[in-house]
C-alpha cells in the first residue's frame, strides 16, 4: 500500500522513465536556486506615516502581519513585552533549527523560556528606537556592514544616532508594533519588519538567506501576535 501511495503521484506526473524524472528534478532544483538568488527589489516610502517610515524609508526585504484583539490599546501594548518565549508557539523549535541545533548564549536565537521575548531581544543586540505606549514600539538592530562603518558605531543608540549610523551604510533590521484603536475594547495590532542592505554584495548574500528563513520568521511573528492576543484578552 505504501508503494502505491508513492507510485500514484509519480504516475500522475507522467514520469514513466528515470531520464524524465531526472529532468524534472533538475528543473525543480534550478528553479529553486533561481528563486533564492533572484535580485531583491528596492522599496521607497512615498509618504511617512510612522516612525518605521522615518527610520527605514528605503528597504529591500519586509514582512507584515496583523491581528484584531478584543482589548484596549493600552492593555494590548503592555502585553507585547509581557509575553514570554514559552508562550510563542514553535519559537524554540524554529530558533533551534535556525542555529542548526548548536548551543549558544541566551538571545533571540536561544531565548530563555521564562523571559519576556521583548526583553531578550533588547539584551541581545536590539535597541528600543521609539516607544509610544498605546500607539507603537520600534526595535532595531544592525546587520553586516563594511569594517569602516562597524568601527564608527556609537556605544549608545537612539533613534537619531541609529539613523545617523544607517546613513553610513550600515545594514539594519527594524521591527515595529503598531496599535490602532478600533473601539474602546478592540485594537488592531500589526507588526512589520524591514531590512535595508547597504550595498550590492550584502544584498546578494542576504537575499537567499532571507528567502530561506522567511517561512520560519513569518511563523514566529504570527505566533507572537497570537500570544499577545491571548494575554491581552485574558485580562478582560
Amino acid at each position: 500500500m505504501a508503494a502505491l501511495a508513492i507510485v500514484r503521484p509519480i504516475a500522475w506526473l507522467r514520469l514513466q522513465t528515470r531520464r524524465r524524472a531526472r529532468r524534472v528534478l533538475t528543473a525543480a532544483v534550478v528553479l529553486a536556486i533561481v528563486m533564492l538568488l533572484w535580485p531583491a527589489s528596492e522599496t521607497r516610502v512615498a509618504v511617512i506615516v510612522s516612525r518605521l517610515d522615518s527610520i527605514v524609508p528605503v528597504y529591500q526585504f519586509s514582512e507584515l502581519h496583523d491581528t484584531t484583539i478584543n482589548a484596549p490599546a493600552e492593555r494590548t501594548y503592555r502585553a507585547i513585552c509581557a509575553v514570554t518565549s514559552d508562550e510563542i508557539v514553535l519559537l524554540h523549535t524554529l530558533t533551534w533549527i535556525r542555529r542548526f541545533g548548536r548551543p549558544g548564549p541566551p538571545g533571540v536565537l536561544n531565548p530563555p523560556g521564562s523571559e519576556p521575548f521583548c526583553r531578550v531581544a533588547l539584551q541581545s543586540g536590539f535597541w528600543l528606537l521609539a516607544d509610544e505606549p498605546g500607539r507603537e514600539m520600534v526595535l532595531g538592530t544592525f546587520m553586516a556592514a563594511p569594517e569602516a562603518a562597524r568601527s564608527r558605531r556609537p556605544d549608545i543608540i537612539t533613534a537619531t544616532t541609529f539613523a545617523d549610523v544607517h546613513a553610513r551604510v550600515f545594514g539594519i533590521v527594524v521591527m515595529i508594533f503598531r496599535l490602532q484603536g478600533l473601539a474602546p475594547n478592540r485594537t488592531l495590532l500589526s507588526t512589520e519588519t524591514r531590512v535595508f542592505a547597504p550595498d550590492s554584495t550584502t544584498r546578494r548574500l542576504f537575499t537567499p538567506y532571507w528567502r530561506l528563513i522567511y517561512p520560519g520568521s513569518a511563523i514566529i511573528r504570527a505566533s507572537w501576535l497570537r500570544a499577545i492576543k491571548r494575554r491581552a484578552e485574558a485580562s478582560n
